[in-house]
Formats: C-alpha cells, sequence, structure tokens
C-alpha cells in the first residue's frame, strides 16, 4: 500500500448503503478496505451478496473488527446500533468516523452534521461525522439559499417528495416487495417523517427567525433509486431573481448542479449530484431538487465527506454520469 492510502473499515456490510459505499471505494485511488464486517454473512464473497461487484473484489465478509488497523470506520447498520456499537468498542484516538444512521444527526457526542454543501469547513476540522438522510439532503439542498438570504417565508413551505424502493433498505416488506411496488405509488408517514427534525435543526441555524411550518408529504414511488423533491413557498423573488441566487450560494459546490430548465429524476440518479431548479408563479416560488437516495442521499455523500476529513479534492472518486436513457 502507498505511504498516502487509508486504511479503510465498513460495519453493517450487507444493506444497500454498504453496497454502494463499496462500489465507490474499490476505484476509489487513496483508500483500500480493510474489512467489510457482517456478523450473518462472516466467510462469504462481497460479490455473493453485492453481485455488482462481481469481477471487482475479492473481499470476503468479516464478523472481526480491527478498529486499531484502519484510519476511518464507515457505519452502515441500521438506526440505532451506531450508539450501540460505541457502547460495546473502544474507539482508538484519531480514528475518523462516517456514520451513515440518524444516531449522531443531532450532533451530540461530538459529531458534526455533514451536508457539504452547509459546513464544509467544519467537516474539513472534524473526526466524526453524521451523514445526513436522504430525503434531509434533497429537501435541505432545495432550501438553503433561501435559508441562508433569510428569505424563507412566515407561511408554510410545502414539500412533496418522491423516493425509489431502495430507500427502504434491503430487507423485502409488504410495502417494498415487486409485486406491490409496481405500478403503484402511495404517501407514508404524512407531516411526521423523521428527517424533518434535522431539516428544521438547519433551517433555524440558518434563518433564526424562520417559524414556518413545514408540510412534508413522502410518497413511495415505483422505481429502485433516486428522489425527487417538489417545494413551494410564498415569495417575491421573479424567476430570475431566484436563479441568481440560487446559483450564487451552490457557485463553488461540486455536486450540485442549478439548472435553468425542469429538471428530471434521470439527471441525478447514479451520480453524487443533486439538481435543483427553481422558478416563480404569481407570487410562489416552486424549488424541485433530483438526487440519488443511495449516493448524494447516502454513501456518495459519505465518501465526500471522507474526502474532506482527509483533505483531499472533494470529487475524488465521485465524478459519475447520469444514466440518461
Amino acid at each position: 500500500m502507498a505511504p498516502d492510502m487509508k486504511k479503510i473499515g465498513i460495519i453493517g456490510g450487507a444493506g444497500y448503503t454498504a453496497g454502494e459505499l463499496l462500489r465507490l471505494l474499490i476505484n476509489h485511488p487513496q483508500v483500500e478496505i480493510a474489512f467489510v464486517h457482517s456478523s450473518s454473512n462472516a466467510g462469504v464473497p462481497v460479490d455473493s451478496v453485492h453481485e455488482g461487484l462481481v469481477g471487482e473484489t475479492d473481499l470476503v465478509f468479516s464478523d472481526s473488527v480491527d478498529l486499531e488497523g484502519i484510519d476511518l470506520l464507515f457505519l452502515c447498520s441500521a438506526h440505532g446500533h451506531s450508539r450501540r456499537f460505541w457502547e460495546e468498542n473502544d474507539r482508538p484516538s484519531g480514528l475518523k468516523v462516517v456514520d451513515l444512521a440518524q444516531d449522531f444527526r443531532d450532533e451530540s457526542d461530538g459529531y458534526v452534521y455533514g451536508l457539504p454543501e452547509l459546513q464544509r469547513e467544519n467537516i474539513r476540522n472534524a473526526t466524526l461525522i453524521a451523514n445526513p438522510g436522504c430525503f434531509a439532503t434533497a429537501i435541505q439542498l432545495a432550501l438553503l439559499p433561501l435559508a441562508s438570504a433569510g428569505l424563507l417565508p412566515a407561511g408554510d413551505v410545502n414539500i412533496t417528495a418522491l423516493t425509489g424502493s431502495t430507500g427502504a433498505g434491503v430487507r423485502p416488506g409488504a410495502t417494498t416487495h415487486f409485486s406491490w411496488r409496481s405500478d403503484n405509488i402511495s404517501v407514508y408517514k404524512p407531516f411526521v417523517h423523521q428527517h424533518l427534525a434535522e431539516i428544521g435543526r438547519t433551517l433555524e441555524k440558518l434563518q433564526p427567525s424562520h417559524e414556518a411550518r413545514l408540510n412534508f408529504l413522502p410518497m413511495r414511488g415505483d422505481f429502485a433509486r433516486g428522489i425527487f423533491v417538489a417545494a413551494y413557498l410564498d415569495s417575491e423573488l421573479s424567476s430570475e431573481e431566484a436563479l441568481q441566487l440560487y446559483k450564487n450560494y451552490y457557485a463553488d459546490m461540486p455536486f450540485v448542479a442549478v439548472s435553468d430548465r425542469p429538471i428530471n429524476l434521470k439527471q441525478a440518479v447514479n451520480t453524487n449530484k443533486a439538481v435543483v431548479h427553481v422558478e416563480s408563479h404569481a407570487g410562489r416560488l416552486l424549488v424541485t431538487c433530483a438526487e440519488d437516495n443511495l449516493l448524494k442521499g447516502a454513501s456518495g455523500q459519505a465518501v465526500q465527506n471522507m474526502n474532506l476529513l482527509f483533505g483531499w479534492d472533494e470529487t475524488l472518486g465521485l465524478r459519475l454520469k447520469g444514466s440518461a436513457f
């Protein structure tokens, strides 16, 4: 291993986010994967679970963890398991952590909330990162420029967001299996989705006077991956003013593309990009945002955070083209 390479460990290696993380890290020029932990798959080749990696890796799942032998640990287990992991294991001094669960998104226990477009410099100077939720990422990217300029309205912000079936995790359930999901759409957790908490914290930080209610309707879509957000709110901004505001805010953000034209989901799927469009309609502003829930909404953003933690180019290993057809 070259002297500037970093060793990486992964906990919870059998799920969708870990599979995407492996796909990115196997081809990342600065890292070596030391172990992929999965108690239920110990001794099994990684590519027998993540079949898209056939021919890409000889890694085997492990049931042991060597935290002393790595530079960074990704936690990919279910929500609640990260806190349990640290109750059972001591973190070596200097070990960097990127947690993809929601356990520390309130920035407790020394974690920094890892939305680069919000606090890139804080991430660069951190050791522990709480990776944002998938819906939370897309919705925040749709609203950050307005909140930073103090332009969120006193009235409600209405948000509808459609997500693919991979957002529900790898284990099949009544609302995720193919025969139910195919040719079907449904609402779930209306107005009470867990990602509202982290979105609210961000908006309050940027615009303390903001008291508007977020009316969030999450929806299940009949596709595998991606999130499409449509948010609308009262605003006196013209389309031209709003577009300029968004372009200025994201000018040095490599993974947010502000489009002059209406957007679609395929522009973002299979990339670490969020694509945003904004337009005015008679005193109302419509903001749309598309992202891949497994990449910019999870594993791609986790790698982006890793790059920042190690002082590398933020885009390293993440220059991915969307599948437009």
